[in-house]
């Protein structure tokens, strides 16, 4: 661990390292956690029954509700109050996206949902702390509360963390996930220029050849095993009422392993990838039009198992991040249409190509051109950019030409 992961916004990165956690440590984390969730199920229950009379529970009012309960209530003011607060405004960062979601008449599919209760079988741990609820002392993490952790500091911090957040993942293991000020190194100058494109055959078509990411397909390769894992944990999974077997645990603990090595692998390639589109020793590129391509909706159809192993996502986060942290220009592009528009004439056809269809032939101009390629050159010419700085050559320019 230790790379930065996530998106860097407002000028800000994050650093994930492993912990080494003690018998008395991860219980003290466990009662912290149950704290925490106990607020944030009175938060959905106070927002629901607000709902339902027609009044408002903003965070002026969560807020109250907390300070009454730690008043009241020996267990709750055991605990830490930073984690707590913290929650709070999770909760409404979670709620104005789901009202957001919902007033803009988004599909069913691309809604957040509003917040649910956490069961505590279910929803792992997770605590945020800001400056005041922690602070670094020899190398280790010393959380409110007197918890002491053991950080594996695989990497130094760039600068001193403004939060952490400690979190517990499927297989049991500890992360603590800093946030720090995004540490930008600039690159050269070059003029060069490129367009990304999505798809799912080819993960990223680009208008350079030579940045084209294949489908790494690490979701097919492990299939075997994991669909070994899937009816071994249907086999032995409980019957209701029942505790779960050591077998049934063994069987989710490795179903979760192999599930984490494939999402290990698949941001290991987007962060190759990307570093090589960022900073290439022979073709950095000052500019980056990307297609702000939103693969969630492929969940709902017959390309839905594909999409997923492509993992379109992770790879344009690690590019955006990686973007960022060299000071490149990269621009988001709409992609409504880009499979029908023309990079050289800017003509729309009449109607969308069908996926069979890999050629794009404008009606207009007569351009020929691959179909992942053609809506890669449309990035540029959406974003602003000069397509001739994409790969040293002219639009204009008959593919005949070029080739002469």
């Amino acid at each position: 661990m230790g790379e930065p992961s996530g998106a860097a916004l407002g000028g800000h990165a994050r650093y994930t390292y492993r912990l080494r956690v003690s018998s008395a440590a991860g219980a003290a984390l466990e009662a912290e956690w149950a704290r925490c969730r106990w607020v944030w199920n009175e938060c959905v229950a106070r927002s629901t029954k607000a709902h339902q009379d027609g009044e408002t529970c903003g965070p002026a009012r969560l807020d109250r509700m907390l300070t009454e309960a730690r008043a009241g209530n020996t267990w709750l003011r055991e605990g830490c109050s930073v984690p707590q607060q913290q929650i709070i405004r999770d909760f409404g960062k979670s709620r104005s996206k789901a009202l957001k979601d919902i007033g803009q008449r988004l599909p069913v599919h691309r809604r957040t949902g509003m917040p649910k209760y956490k069961k505590k079988r279910e929803a792992l741990p997770t605590l945020s702390h800001t400056r005041r609820g922690f602070r670094m002392k020899a190398g280790r993490l010393h959380l409110a509360g007197a918890i002491v952790l053991t950080v594996v500091w695989s990497r130094d911090l760039p600068a001193e963390p403004s939060s952490v957040r400690v979190y517990q993942d499927a297989l049991g293991h500890w992360y603590c996930s800093f946030v720090v000020p995004a540490e930008v190194v600039p690159l050269p100058t070059t003029g060069a220029v490129i367009g990304i494109d999505w798809g799912v055959k080819v993960t990223a078509t680009t208008t350079s050849g030579a940045h084209d990411l294949p489908h790494a397909e690490h979701g097919r390769k492990a299939r075997k095993k994991l669909t070994r894992y899937d009816r071994m944990t249907a086999r032995r999974r409980p019957k209701n009422g029942q505790a779960a077997s050591k077998g049934y645990r063994e069987a989710k603990r490795l179903r979760a392993k192999a599930h984490r090595k494939v999402a290990r692998q698949r941001q290991d390639t987007g962060r190759e990838w990307a570093r090589k589109v960022v900073h290439d020793h022979d073709h950095d590129h000052d500019a980056i039009a990307v297609e702000d391509f939103r693969p969630k909706y492929l969940s709902r159809t017959t390309m839905a198992r594909k999409a997923a192993d492509a993992a379109i996502g992770t790879t344009k986060r690690a590019l955006l991040d990686m973007g960022r942290k060299h000071g490149r220009d990269v621009r988001l592009v709409n992609p409504a249409h880009t499979t029908m528009d023309c990079p050289q004439c800017g003509a729309r056809t009449k109607h969308a190509l069908p996926l069979s269809e890999r050629t794009y032939t404008c009606t207009a101009c007569g351009a020929v051109s691959p179909r992942d390629k053609n809506s890669a050159h449309v990035m540029l010419v959406r974003a602003g950019l000069n397509p001739a700085g994409a790969d040293r050559v002219r639009l204009d320019r008959s593919l005949s030409d070029r080739a002469a």
